[in-house]
């Protein structure tokens, strides 16, 4: 399934105090080599970890054209309205390039010993459900608004200031009930390749596509930002997305018009600065030819 978006690339860079110039050359690499996106996880009980959201304002204030979002905001940790607010002054500090990548949460040992609620299945996809409801009250026009859910309360709180750009919402998520809540209200889904590899993606877009349909949505409304981990070699291949440059062109290729994924977040496993040079230099101008000229070809014939 090709859903026809514009296929956009991007890096993931690990937020560690000690690896701090390293995120921010890949950053600007990325900035200054043509990708569109900055990717940065949120696992604020990390102790080798820099505030997520801090370095997103580092990263915005030291770039000119990428856009950054949390890959995915730790919704456990962080309330909903302050969220927004947060995500709103990036927005405008930055000039419309803040987006947000939010997740129901996980490593629940960990989100507990920090002070955040440790949720069952059931609650944490009531509370990511709330929490898109919020965020969209906390951006809208509205002289104050008003919400009474389970998980979290908003009591005549006047929004504001709004966003530079109608921020989007991507949801990280991978279950039957959250893909559905992604295909029914979010504007993305944000899988990674490890726990979401190819031979998945067709039942889990279904999932979403099915919701999406139900939602009187076109599933193509839901952009589908994949986060893709390996490394690009000089030698022969050694599994998925671990192999030369021509290995990951054709890799990509098949994931946007076989599975629809038009987005690329990449990871790599090792020597993150020279690995993004290589992705920018040799993977992506190429997969964005192969994308293009099949299009072509499909409408031509």
């Amino acid at each position: 399934m090709d859903y026809g978006r514009e296929v956009e690339f991007g890096v993931f860079p690990e937020p560690s105090a000690e690896k701090l110039p390293e995120a921010l050359s890949m950053a600007q690499i990325a900035d200054r080599e043509g990708l569109e996106l900055v990717g940065i996880q949120d696992h604020p009980y990390q102790r080798r970890h820099l505030d997520t959201w801090a370095l997103m304002g580092a990263v915005l204030a030291g770039t000119q054209r990428v856009r950054v979002f949390p890959d995915v905001a730790n919704l456990p940790l962080r309330a909903p309205a302050v969220m927004a607010k947060t995500a709103a002054s990036l927005d405008l500090l930055s000039g419309g390039r803040f987006e947000l990548g939010l997740g129901a949460g996980s490593f629940w040992e960990a989100v507990a010993a920090m002070g955040g609620s440790r949720r069952s299945p059931g609650e944490a996809y009531g509370a990511l459900r709330e929490a898109v409801e919020v965020l969209r009250l906390m951006w809208s026009d509205e002289r104050s608004v008003r919400y009474e859910g389970k998980h979290y309360r908003l009591a005549g709180v006047k929004p504001g200031p709004r966003p530079a750009h109608p921020i989007p919402v991507w949801l990280g998520v991978g279950g039957p009930r959250t893909l559905a809540l992604c295909g029914r209200v979010a504007d993305g889904w944000l899988p990674s390749s490890p726990w979401a590899p190819p031979e998945k993606l067709p039942e889990l877009n279904a999932r979403i596509d099915e919701a999406a349909a139900g939602a009187g949505r076109e599933p193509g409304a839901v952009r589908r930002l994949y986060n893709v981990f390996g490394i690009i070699t000089d030698g022969p291949s050694e599994g998925f997305l671990r192999g030369p440059a021509e290995q990951w062109v054709a890799e990509l290729t098949e994931l946007a018009l076989v599975h629809g994924m038009d987005g690329f977040v990449f990871g790599p496993a090792d020597d993150p600065v020279r690995q993004t040079h290589r992705f920018a230099a040799e993977v992506v101008p190429a997969v964005r030819r192969a994308v293009a000229q099949e299009r072509i070809r499909r409408t031509t014939r």
